[in-house]
């Protein structure tokens, strides 16, 4: 797993503050009271299975959705209030979302710029196509492109700005691995450099785990966990001991601990204590192995525990 740089200077004054945010749709709480800060220079990931309400508290936090109650301050102002003022420093990305079809990235992004207080229009979208790698794509119309190429594109138009707070859902979707690794590093220098807030979600652990300093996990419209990756992994206890081996197999069931097989390996369920004691066994046991791995547990696997009702 790469690991990006983090040392942004995270302050402690608060660039989002949400206080008991609720939501509801015919009569359906789909929000249910969430608050929750984000200082300054973090980077937040939102993890949820689908349906937790990821997209409808982004879709708030941008003022597109009106909370049913609750209140949302952006740079300590009211977003309900100061609305204008509060966009023009704030933008998002989301792969379901596209811009026009038959306008060129140069059109597309150009318009886009007229959105917001830019000085110096031309140098700004010279810079933008630079750092999305958009100089062949530049002059052709953006149905012409990959859906990863409209990613890209997306990802460029939410920078147009140079926003201090970002807001991206599902940033890398679509994107093959060598774009996705560089627009990853290139949102960690962005934190590193200038401070930049970002809110993401997504369903790639890695990224989340690599790019995020605080995950909040949300489930049925509720705040089920916050905390750094590596805290929410702790929450599991369970490691995966793999084994490949020799002689003895048929000796491993009398050891009582679940197991599964796959292309002759050998993969046991263990609490991460226990290990040197199964190995002990093993060892008097008379089984023998030729390799053997240990997978501690990962934000992968703490995410499947809340999607299967384990936690």
């Amino acid at each position: 797993m790469i690991v990006y740089l983090v040392h942004a200077i995270i302050s402690d004054m608060s660039i989002l503050e949400v206080k008991d945010l609720k939501k509801v749709f015919k009569d359906k709480q789909v929000i249910k009271g969430l608050t929750f800060n984000v200082n300054e220079g973090e980077i937040l990931g939102i993890l949820g299975p689908n349906g937790a309400g990821k997209t409808t508290t982004i879709q708030m936090l941008l003022g597109i959705l009106t909370p049913t109650s609750g209140s949302v301050k952006i740079f300590n102002k009211d977003l309900s209030t100061c609305k204008s003022e509060i966009l023009e420093r704030v933008n998002f990305s989301s792969t379901y979302t596209d811009l026009p079809y038959r306008l060129t990235i140069k059109e597309n992004l150009t318009w886009t710029s007229y959105l917001y207080d830019i000085v110096d229009r031309k140098k700004r979208l010279e810079k933008i196509k630079s750092l999305f790698r958009l100089e062949k794509l530049w002059e052709r119309q953006l149905s012409s492109l990959s859906a990863g190429q409209r990613t890209r594109v997306n990802l460029a138009r939410a920078y147009v700005n140079y926003p201090r707070l970002l807001l991206l859902d599902e940033p890398t979707a679509s994107l093959d691995p060598e774009v996705a690794l560089y627009i990853r590093e290139f949102f960690a220098k962005q934190r590193q450099e200038f401070n930049t807030t970002i809110i993401l979600t997504s369903h790639n652990m890695n990224e989340v785990e690599s790019l995020c300093d605080t995950v909040m996990v949300l489930k049925d419209g509720e705040i089920i966990a916050k905390d750094t990756p590596k805290g929410l992994r702790n929450k599991l206890t369970t490691s995966h001991l793999r084994l490949r081996l020799i002689k003895g197999a048929s000796k491993l069931s009398q050891l009582n601990a679940l197991f599964t097989i796959e292309n002759g390996e050998y993969n046991i369920e263990l609490d991460e204590k226990e290990i040197p004691e199964y190995l002990s066994k093993l060892n008097s046991t008379g089984i023998t192995y030729s390799e053997i791995s240990i997978d501690k547990p990962t934000l992968e696997d703490y995410f499947l525990s809340v999607a299967r009702n384990k936690l």
